[in-house]
């Protein structure tokens, strides 16, 4: 199999707006409202679900939410029950440039700093200023607390991480984030909508990771003169699984919920004394509780709907695209060969895509395989777009080894 095989990168993302065609039919992504829904939000997500798809839904790695399966003829069907539960934007060119992604414990962990106004204040200066709607539609922010549970390792083109009273500022490069400076807190919204305007203005069409050094240069020296000093940061993404203090984190395997465990789970949140549920970039659903007691009753109750609530759950270990026959651009079934892994000898990260697209997972894994033409391309310590060392049955992967 060859690293050159045709990918067919759409260049945009779906929203309710304008959906996107898939395998098991229209696809439409909510984008939640500084990353969290209110639990009535969350039950009629899975009722619309159910009414107007096929009743599944996918958690993402930018922390939104995927209705699969709508035919054309429903469209405008979940459009109306979407909007009227206050999560469409006002046009397409709004819905696609929300692209924000928030801590997901933020006004829930008393050790970390609710920065949830400070990522709304960006999302209005997103849908009231045109010039930001030139951004291009992937082009991503992130908003982390500083608590024990962070998504700041995550990539985003543009990053702000909670200091105290100010917020280090990272910009992407094709390395990782480069923490640039830092700005106070109130001041963190303009500041993000600001480098956007700088990045607009240089006339490029990809994401800021994508900038040719000399371009990203000027955008850094500019970008740098209106901040602080930020210092050596110790970065990286932390999640955790199960209870801590009053919070939970469940995870849904591979992503996947169907209507009956999202309606079930905001139910049993809703019981526990949750006001929402946040998402977060790792398929995974977060609530706060009233209590520790609380917390472990809400637990029992994801485990027994089928949700992971256990961090050593070998599932967590592995990244798997919806696959065949969901994804047109797939030919092998990947969660049944996730499955198979989960199952197997196999002790390292995995990564199971459909194609060379590689959806699921953009960094590196100890394997990888690559589906094309009902097969596997095998890697070992890398990514989809590298080069495969041999292909293999999908009946055969569940006798891989470890990486040595």
């Amino acid at each position: 199999m060859s690293v050159a095989a045709a990918i067919d990168v759409k260049g945009w993302c779906p929203g309710v707006l304008r959906p996107m065609q898939s395998g098991d039919g229209l696809l439409a992504r909510v984008r939640p409202w500084c990353g969290a829904l209110r639990l009535d939000e969350a039950k009629g997500l899975a009722d619309a679900s159910e009414r107007f798809g096929n009743g599944h839904i996918d958690l993402t790695r930018r922390a939104n939410l995927q209705i699969r399966g709508l035919e054309a003829v429903g469209v405008h069907g979940l459009q109306d029950a979407v909007d009227r539960l206050g999560l469409v934007d006002r046009d397409v060119e709004a819905e696609a440039g929300r692209n924000i992604m928030v801590s997901p414990l933020a006004g829930i962990d008393p050790a970390e700093a609710d920065i949830r106004p400070i990522a709304r204040a960006l999302a209005d200066l997103l849908a009231s200023d045109t010039g930001l709607q030139r951004l291009p539609s992937k082009f991503g922010f992130l908003f982390d607390g500083g608590g024990s549970v962070s998504i700041a390792g995550e990539r985003a083109d543009i990053s702000l991480r909670a200091l105290g009273r100010m917020m280090a500022v990272g910009l992407d490069t094709p390395e990782g984030t480069d923490w640039v400076g830092s700005t106070p807190v109130e001041e963190a919204a303009e500041v993000a909508a600001a480098i956007a305007r700088i990045f607009v203005g240089l006339g490029q069409q990809g994401r800021l990771r994508d900038l040719g050094e000399v371009s990203f240069g000027r955008l850094r020296a500019i970008v740098r003169k209106g901040l602080g000093p930020v210092g050596n940061l110790s970065i990286e993404s932390r999640r955790f699984i199960g209870v801590k203090g009053s919070a939970v984190g469940v995870a849904a395997p591979f992503g996947r919920l169907d209507a009956y465990q999202l309606r079930r789970f905001a139910g049993l949140a809703e019981k526990a004394g949750a006001a929402d549920m946040r998402l977060s970039p790792w398929r995974a659903l977060y609530v706060g509780t009233r209590d520790t007691a609380a917390a472990q009753t809400l637990m029992k109750g994801a485990r027994e709907i089928g949700l992971i609530v256990d961090a050593d759950d070998p599932i967590l270990r592995i990244d798997a695209c919806p696959g065949a026959p969901a994804c047109r651009s797939s030919s092998v079934d990947t969660r049944r060969t996730a499955h198979r892994l989960a199952a197997s000898a196999f002790r390292g990260s995995v990564h199971v895509s459909g194609c060379a697209k590689g959806c699921a997972r953009s960094a590196p894994a100890d394997l990888v395989l690559v589906g094309e033409q009902g097969r596997y391309g095998i890697i070992r310590n890398g990514t989809t777009r590298d080069l495969p060392e041999r292909t293999v049955k999908a009946e055969d992967v569940g006798a891989l080894r470890d990486v040595r």
